[in-house]
């Protein structure tokens, strides 16, 4: 009798063990360095040798209805906490996803997708200050994504209280003076249509909306939109996006509106080896009453162009940018060079 239940108890170990181990989740680390050499052509320049360090904790799970769900954890350079997504893949029904404000949902992950060698024009190294389209990506925020049909993927994103991020649980930070919730809409449409021909086509748009709530002053809500197209076909791929904003503030001497223009190509010359070119304009298209206008085209437009090249060899890539800004943060008389080199180590 007591053999019988050893072994039934041994069974039931077993089988629970079994069932454990089939519902568990995974987790694994990965990360990257990279160093760089950043040139100005200036006399003084400080210190041209930087580094830069990251880490990515995934994790990973599967319900008992064939639903599976993720956390991503980002640490940025120095191991400091960036910020952390959950996401629920409801198979047909398509995912949902919890994001701290990364900047990877709603209408930023649009903000350029222009093909590139390496990094934005203005991503490599001197930004010039030019805008980019942001929407709800930097708040908390709860993002729905349809299941791709016909090649359409549409994605909702939704911030109760734009601008709060990095939330710890049951815990509900302070509302802000100046701004309320945020809804971003974003649509990505590849017409392949079952031809080859029309496989690398790529179409692109999104817009944003942000509720103003300024108790002192009156302010209009707060629009972004993005528009882009791109196209690869063999080893060349061409794109160019456009982008508007409108901050909704109507008092003070600043800019309220902004467009902004893009246009890229890249070549891959063989598995490891690509060069690009890419440029990415903006131009203040509005400004408020009390402000006067600013003098000459140089005061109002940033323009950002830059060669790359980059060079992959296992988990080892080399990358140079040659960027050139006219019209720095919208002063005229600032024009600047800069030439980038990077190595970068994944592991």
């Amino acid at each position: 009798m007591n053999k019988l239940t050893k072994v039934g108890c041994s069974a039931l170990c077993g089988s629970l063990a079994a069932i454990s181990a089939a519902n568990a989740g995974d987790l694994s680390v990965t990360g990257g360095a990279t160093l760089t050499w950043l040139s100005t052509g200036q006399e003084t320049t400080g210190n041209p040798i930087g580094m830069a360090s990251a880490v990515t904790f995934k994790g990973s799970g599967e319900l008992d209805n064939g639903w599976t769900y993720g956390l991503t954890i980002a640490h940025n350079d120095q191991d400091a906490y960036s910020a952390s997504a959950i996401e629920i893949v409801m198979g047909g029904l398509g995912t949902i996803e919890f994001d701290q404000g990364n900047s990877g949902n709603g209408i930023a992950a649009y903000d350029n997708v222009l093909p590139t060698a390496w990094e934005e024009a203005h991503g490599a190294g001197l930004s010039g200050g030019v805008k980019t389209v942001l929407g709800v990506g930097a708040s908390d925020n709860v993002q729905y994504t349809t299941p791709t049909i016909l090649g359409t993927t549409i994605n909702i994103a939704y911030a109760k209280e734009y601008g709060t991020a990095d939330t710890n649980d049951k815990v509900s930070t302070a509302g802000e003076d100046t701004k309320g919730h945020g809804l971003d809409a974003t649509v990505k449409i590849n017409p392949s249509l079952g031809t080859e021909i029309l496989s690398g086509l790529n179409i692109y748009g999104g817009a944003s909306y942000v509720d103003l709530l300024d108790n002192t002053v009156v302010n209009e809500d707060a629009y972004e939109g993005v528009g882009a197209i791109t196209y690869a076909l063999g080893p060349v791929e061409i794109g160019a996006m456009w982008s508007g904003l409108y901050s909704g503030v109507e008092t003070g001497t600043d800019y309220h509106s902004y467009k902004n223009h893009g246009f890229g190509v890249a070549f891959n010359v063989n598995d490891d080896l690509a060069v690009s070119y890419g440029e990415y304009t903006t131009r203040k298209a509005g400004y408020t009453q009390s402000s006067a206008q600013a003098t000459g085209e140089g005061g109002r437009e940033v323009r950002v162009e830059s060669w790359q090249a980059s060079y992959t060899m296992g988990g080892l890539s080399l990358n140079i940018a040659d960027v050139k800004a006219d019209n720095v943060a919208f002063v005229s008389t600032m024009d600047q060079n800069a030439t980038v080199v990077s190595m970068g180590l994944a592991f």
